[in-house]
């Protein structure tokens, strides 16, 4: 959405960032302008805000660099002493933070009632989300149950498949896991190891997740195989081309995926 008097200034984009160029300018250096049109003094607005008089210097020159106009200047000597006042982009853009902010805080009362508009933006995020890690698994935590140095989390997937996951207590303390708590699941696709079911009834893996080849994706050294598990989750695991000539697997083969629980990260919002 374009907000410059001239169609060129920049534009902004939720929660309020200003996008200027290639770079951006975060809500705290808007409020900064908004002080410094309030104060008249580069020193009085960088109190105002929390910051240093050098770094909010540094964030005037920083944030005139990337408009390619100045939005401060300084003003020098009179019976006052030196100050700082907005150019006229430089006021315009503060008006138009304001206003900015005044809809989106509107926009967000209508949403509050509409628990649909908030699981669509739930998933909209999950969607968004980027992690090198080839499988990223939401689910609900079912349990945690604490030891001396680590804690064991239960993760409920979709239907009913769980993974198990090790994680010190310090962790766990830390990111507030709990019985209910929505939560991300990451494994590295190399981190799983497939058997037939025939093959696993004693493992030392504390998963072990059961499914059907969905698809093979073969190369020239290693092969992705995908299984979709009961729930309808998929998970992909890295085996070398010798082991899938060897163990025979082709689309449709019933197969088992054996995870150590050491080797599932937990990531929460």
């Amino acid at each position: 959405m374009s907000l410059s008097p001239e169609g060129h200034i920049g534009s902004f984009v939720a929660p309020l960032h200003l996008k200027l160029g290639e770079g951006e300018v975060s809500p705290r250096r808007l409020d900064l302008l908004a002080a410094v049109r309030q104060c008249g003094s580069i020193n009085a607005a960088a109190k105002q805000v929390g910051m240093t008089y050098k770094a909010a210097w540094d964030a005037v020159e920083a944030m005139n660099n990337l408009a390619g106009q100045p939005l401060v200047v300084a003003r020098h000597g009179g019976r006052g002493g030196g100050g700082a006042e907005l150019t006229a982009a430089g006021t315009w853009i503060v008006e138009a933070h304001e206003r900015l902010k005044r809809l989106q805080e509107a926009f967000m009362a209508q949403l509050q009632g509409d628990d649909d508009i908030h699981t669509a933006l739930d998933l909209l995020r999950r969607l968004e989300m980027k992690t090198s890690a080839r499988n990223a698994l939401h689910g609900t935590i079912e349990d945690v149950r604490e030891g001396a140095v680590n804690s064991e989390v239960t993760l409920r997937l979709a239907g009913d498949d769980c993974l198990h996951a090790i994680v010190t207590r310090e962790s766990a303390h830390e990111m507030g896991l709990a019985a209910g708590m929505p939560a991300w699941a990451l494994i590295k696709a190399s981190w799983v190891i497939l058997a037939a079911p025939e093959e696993c009834v004693k493992v030392s893996a504390r998963n072990r997740l059961c499914g059907t080849i969905k698809r093979i994706q073969e190369g020239a050294v290693n092969a992705e195989v995908v299984v979709e598990l009961a729930g309808g989750t998929t998970l992909a695991a890295i085996i070398t081309e010798v082991s899938l000539e060897s163990l025979g697997y082709k689309v449709g083969d019933t197969v088992c995926a054996l995870i150590k629980s050491s080797h599932v990260i937990l990531g929460v919002d």
